[in-house]
């Protein structure tokens, strides 16, 4: 997996390529623990090049939950394959983090 990170418009978006897996998950892990330390106000994870998804890689959204809501940080995905977006529907994950189709309508969800 790759992943970086960039600044537009104030908002904090997370690009990840390839596979999210256990070994992967660590990294973004750490991504989104410094986005949320740096107290960010909205953070976006770009998802349209990530290709699978393990129960790791859910987890790494699900542990930060929490601390995201308590910091008030808007928080989104935006540009899932079907693939990726069945296994959040069939967790019932899409009720508990935004899921946007692509980056405009995330932004427009922030009020950019």
């Amino acid at each position: 997996m790759n992943l970086n990170t960039e600044k537009e418009q104030g908002i904090h978006i997370i690009h990840i390529e390839g596979d999210l897996d256990a070994s992967s998950s660590i990294v973004l892990d750490t991504a989104m623990y410094e986005a949320i330390s740096n107290e960010e106000k909205h953070i976006l994870i770009n998802c349209e090049k990530l290709n699978y998804i393990s129960s790791a890689g859910l987890g790494v959204f699900m542990s930060h939950l929490s601390d995201l809501e308590e910091k008030n940080i808007f928080f989104g995905l935006y540009g899932m394959s079907e693939k990726v977006k069945n296994v959040f529907e069939i967790l019932g994950l899409q009720q508990l983090i935004n899921n946007y189709t692509n980056k405009e309508e995330a932004l427009q969800a922030i009020g950019v």
